[in-house]
């Protein structure tokens, strides 16, 4: 896989390895009930993969060249989350942006927000894209307001759409254009 570092002030971005595989499922699968997973589309079920079955979802081939569509988040030293892209409908280069902050102790000190910095970054610098987005919900206020930092702006609220514990929530969409993007990396030079 092409050999991916990028420094921010708080986080390191970087492409996996065949040595981070077994950090990353314990993260992700270590705990039957992750506290990160309260925050991440809880209405989903987390559902437990067997070490073999995550190796082979997450892919383990590290010899590509390809662009990869996630990144480790490292902070002091230690793999916290993740970073990631999917296509919505690559036809129209709609592209949608995700980060998961496994570490509950690396939560609202800023991490998440240079993480996803990096990230925008990186996908407007080597992807041919007008926007990047997030979905999120509105039982996640940390992960709409570290979106908001990075110059994204609310593109729509889709109301009383996400059940969980007996409440309803909206589903968030919010996104920057390449425009916004080149302005806000102009005024901060």
């Amino acid at each position: 896989m092409k050999k991916i570092r990028l420094q921010g002030q708080r986080v390191v971005l970087r492409t996996r390895a065949v040595e981070d595989m077994p950090v990353l499922y314990d993260l992700i699968y270590g705990c039957e009930q992750p506290e990160w997973k309260k925050f991440d589309a809880p209405y989903f079920p987390h559902e437990h993969l067997t070490y073999e079955q995550f190796l082979k979802q997450w892919g383990t081939d590290f010899t590509s060249d390809k662009l990869p569509n996630d990144l480790l988040i490292e902070a002091d030293d230690q793999i916290v989350g993740t970073v990631t892209y999917y296509w919505e409908y690559k036809p129209t280069r709609w592209l949608e942006a995700g980060i998961v902050i496994y570490s509950p102790d690396h939560w609202s000190g800023g991490y998440g927000t240079d993480a996803l910095s990096l990230w925008v970054d990186f996908l407007f610098e080597h992807l041919e894209i007008g926007r990047v987005g997030i979905t999120t919900w509105s039982g996640n206020p940390r992960m709409m307001r570290c979106a908001e930092k990075v110059g994204m702006q609310m593109e729509g609220r889709m109301r009383k759409c996400r059940y969980y514990n007996g409440i309803y929530y909206d589903s968030i969409r919010m996104g920057m254009t390449r425009e916004e993007w080149e302005s806000r990396k102009q005024t901060t030079l």
